[in-house]
């Protein structure tokens, strides 16, 4: 599917520089015409005459040959490209692109790029954990840019563990399935701004319940799909509020944060702004249980067990499909261990649901802290509508897909106009 493709390239200084002549190889094997641009400090980690070899064209660095005058036009490079991958991606490189800051040809022609953008990092586990290049990533797949996520192994600093990056094998099955997908999907492209003027309310993270002042029952939710959700519906015009349970997120650009912490705080803040939504999405993980008694004191561990007494939380989505109003939506989330589809039903049912999306957590690479999902979607009228696993940022759109199917203004509000 990457025959006759025009792909750039971008080669970042990191040793996993060594990768990029495999994936020259792979790609010009795949017939693509493959234009390498790499960044001055990658040359310290692989050879241009290497790379020019393998993909039989000059590879560029700068903006112009001082010796021949020879000008590198990044615009021209922008329009000529079907894809820009960048692989491997730096965190220095990717911060730049998150900033918008052009001090080298391949951060000027990423600017200038008017086509999918791909990114397979590269860098030591701490790295690619710390805040700042979460930050930096989330900003990315915010514009648009897909995640090539990296994998977990042996580092070049003698650590194991994420940042790894994906192989080259790998990146261009991932490459040739966005391609195939592309061209084979019938599903129509969210574009524009078709959720301008509509108002939505979005809940994402987890809830804490406190035993103590110190210790507290909660789950391991991220955010990260609620987070996602929230990038996607304000792209697309939408008014976005987020109430977020505890998470080191950042707040994705036009949405209005409201932060919680427990089940309790998180109903009275829906309450508080569901009445002017067009659309509730409750992605949150929201405890069931909290203790019926919280210990004013820090509780010591003086005995050999320690018994708490539990008590429901209030039903928050319950509590919204009761009060909900005409032509408001009311999309739930339901995350299941066995029986997924019939529990997702019945929930739906209860709860006076418009949608579910249905998350299980014996799908391997999906679930919880995750870059990843793989959801089934779930209409009031009983369809069913299965998805393939995918970033948590594409299956914001998929959700953003299946929800505008539903509203008032489309022809058909079922799941036979996005198939």
């Amino acid at each position: 599917m990457l025959s006759g493709k025009n792909i750039i390239l971008g080669v970042c200084g990191s040793i996993a520089a060594y990768k990029a002549a495999f994936l020259v190889r792979l790609l010009v094997k795949e017939q693509a015409n493959v234009q390498v641009i790499m960044t001055p400090d990658a040359q310290n980690f692989i050879s241009p005459l290497t790379l020019s070899t393998l993909s039989k064209r000059e590879v560029l660095s700068t903006y112009f040959d001082g010796a021949t005058g020879t000008w590198n036009n990044h615009v021209e490079l922008g329009l000529w490209a079907d894809y820009v991958l960048i692989a491997p991606a730096s965190a220095n490189t990717l911060a730049k692109f998150a900033q918008g800051i052009c001090d080298n040809l391949l951060t000027a022609v990423y600017l200038s790029a008017r086509c999918p953008v791909y990114f397979a990092p590269a860098m030591d586990l701490d790295m690619w954990a710390h805040p700042a290049t979460r930050t930096n990533v989330a900003r990315l797949q915010s514009y648009g840019n897909i995640l090539i996520p990296p994998g977990k192994g042996e580092l070049a600093s003698g650590l194991s563990g994420d940042g790894r990056m994906a192989e080259p094998e790998e990146i261009v099955a991932f490459l040739a399935e966005s391609e195939d997908a592309e061209h084979s999907s019938e599903t129509f492209e969210v574009s524009g701004v078709p959720f301008q003027g509509k108002r939505i309310l979005i809940t994402a993270g987890p809830t804490y319940e406190a035993i103590d002042p110190v210790r507290f029952i909660g789950n391991h939710s991220s955010g990260k799909m609620g987070y996602a959700l929230c990038e996607v519906f304000s792209r697309l015009g939408a008014e976005v509020t987020l109430i977020s349970g505890p998470t080191a997120l950042p707040t994705p650009n036009g949405v209005r944060r409201i932060n919680i912490t427990s089940a309790e705080e998180m109903l009275k803040a829906c309450l508080e702004s569901s009445e002017s939504a067009d659309i509730l999405m409750m992605s949150a993980a929201v405890a069931d249980y909290k203790p019926a008694q919280v210990a004013s004191q820090k509780i010591k561990k003086s005995e050999p067990s320690l018994t708490i007494q539990l008590e429901k939380t209030t039903d928050i989505l319950k509590t919204l499909g009761e009060q909900k109003r005409d032509g408001q939506l009311l999309i739930g989330f339901a995350l299941e261990t066995e029986n997924e589809l019939e529990n997702a039903q019945e929930k739906l049912k209860r709860k006076h649901l418009d949608l579910i999306i249905l998350n299980s957590l014996n799908d391997t690479g999906a679930g919880f802290a995750g870059d990843q999902n793989k959801i089934t979607a779930i209409d009031s009228l009983g369809n069913v509508r299965p998805f393939d696993l995918k970033s948590k940022q594409e299956v914001a759109q998929d959700i953003a897909k299946l929800v505008l199917a539903l509203l008032p203004s489309q022809p058909d509000s079922t799941f036979s106009s996005i198939h």
